[in-house]
């Protein structure tokens, strides 16, 4: 139900992450699917929301309606075409300008700018130099993290490292979404500036309502099919390799009844299409390849079924900031074996709700399932856990009230500011 009280006007800035793109597609992932559920949840809850990102296809509409209160505005910055967020900074002056001309046609302002992404975060800190706004910002990924897993260094680091340190130390709150995240950010980033732990969430309606026995009759498994879920982009740092590894390592009794299934879409020639191709020749190296199901991209109206029906769900992230995948399996009750970084230290509790290995060890996955696989009653047991676990702390609805009083607090100190600022003496 929607609320008639309208709390106020909100934008949330997502550069390279477009809220209203199909899940999936490179570049889209988990910090779309933050950027539009959060925005649709704070919208039922009276505030107007607006989703800025950039126009990347000529075809693309200028603004996309999500819901009531809620829509996605597209903004020119540079051409109308795909460009990759190593190779974006360049054209973030355009960005600023284009939002403001937006504002401008509207006749508005808008008083809370939440950011998401290091690119949106020097959007934002231009803006706020123009105009009085708060400004809050979730990183999705740490530059200085990132960096220590990936071989080959971006030419733009340099730049990140210094934006997301300037805006931890100037932003008006910064929103961590786990203690993890914020653990790192005062250890690589900076002690200075103001951190709120605010989680990811997941929507426990659709995410928990095919039943496990339809699910998988739905797939058309057999009662004696194991099946081990990975969803997900193709890209190196998630770690398939990992989980095609951890399978290879199985024994041929288990291996018999078992089928891993990689969902993500690719696009052939791109760096995720060549991603899928290696992890395909990797399979047929490993003499595995009859044990892998490459399913494709998976709408939200088709995942619920397959995490429902899947005995585990492995999340094998060389790092991961939050990890929605992760809390999405839980919610359907089915436990997760995830990689002991980032946030899936918070989402995941070890013997509770799923298991945790370290990243990059293929051999302490396999023994994860296969510990997980060989005790059915087990398994459903932290199934169950797992959802209790979601229900208590990771509906969307329940970020967005936590949002919302974070937003209503920052609107309270703005208009002290201003009044302090025009009538002070």
């Amino acid at each position: 139900m929607f609320s008639n009280q309208n709390k106020g006007k909100i934008a949330l800035i997502s550069v390279h992450g477009d809220p209203a793109v199909e899940i999936g597609k490179e570049e889209a992932g988990g910090q779309n699917v933050y950027v539009r559920c959060c925005g649709e949840a704070l919208a039922k809850q009276g505030w107007q929301v607006d989703l800025f990102t950039r126009k990347a296809s000529p075809d693309q509409e200028n603004i996309v309606v999500h819901s009531p209160n809620c829509r996605t505005i597209r903004l020119n910055a540079g051409p109308e075409a795909f460009i990759g967020r190593d190779e974006l900074f360049g054209y973030l002056p355009e960005f600023v300008e284009s939002f403001k001309q937006f504002q401008e046609r509207e006749g508005t302002l808008y008083p809370i700018i939440h950011t998401n992404y290091w690119l949106s975060s020097w959007v934002g800190m231009q803006l706020r130099k123009s105009q009085l706004l708060k400004l809050v910002h979730t990183y999705h990924s740490l530059g200085a993290i990132k960096y220590k897993s990936v071989s080959t260094i971006p030419l733009v680091a340099k730049t990140r490292l210094e934006v997301e340190k300037a805006c931890l130390e100037t932003a008006d709150c910064i929103v961590a979404t786990s203690p993890q995240e914020e653990e790192h950010m005062r250890t690589y980033v900076s002690e200075k500036g103001n951190i709120k732990v605010i989680p990811c969430g997941t929507n426990i309606e659709r995410f928990g309502s095919v039943r496990r026995e339809v699910a998988r009759d739905k797939l058309q498994l057999s009662p004696d099919d194991r099946v081990v879920l990975y969803v997900g982009r193709f890209d190196p740092r998630k770690g398939i390799e990992t989980a095609v590894r951890a399978v290879s390592h199985l024994s041929s009794e288990r291996k018999a009844q078992l089928k891993l299934m990689i969902a993500g879409g690719w696009t052939p020639g791109e760096k995720d299409g060549e991603e899928r191709d290696r992890i395909g020749q990797l399979t047929q190296a490993l003499g595995i390849e009859n044990n892998v199901q490459f399913v494709g991209r998976l709408d939200h109206t088709v995942l619920p079924t397959y995490y429902a029906a899947a005995d585990v769900c492995v999340v094998p992230s060389h790092y991961e900031p939050f990890g929605l995948v992760a809390i999405e399996a839980m919610a359907c009750g089915t436990p997760v074996i995830a990689s002991n970084v980032g946030g899936l230290k918070f989402t995941v509790i070890p013997e509770e709700t799923g298991l945790l290995a370290p990243p990059k060890d293929d051999r302490a996955f396999a023994e994860a399932i296969d510990r997980i696989l060989a005790d059915p009653q087990w398994r459903s047991q932290l199934g169950e856990q797992a959802r209790s676990r979601v229900e208590a702390k990771f509906s969307w609805d329940g970020v967005a009230s936590q949002l919302g009083e974070l937003y209503g607090d920052s609107i309270q100190q703005l208009t002290t500011e201003f009044f302090k600022h025009h009538f002070a003496g």
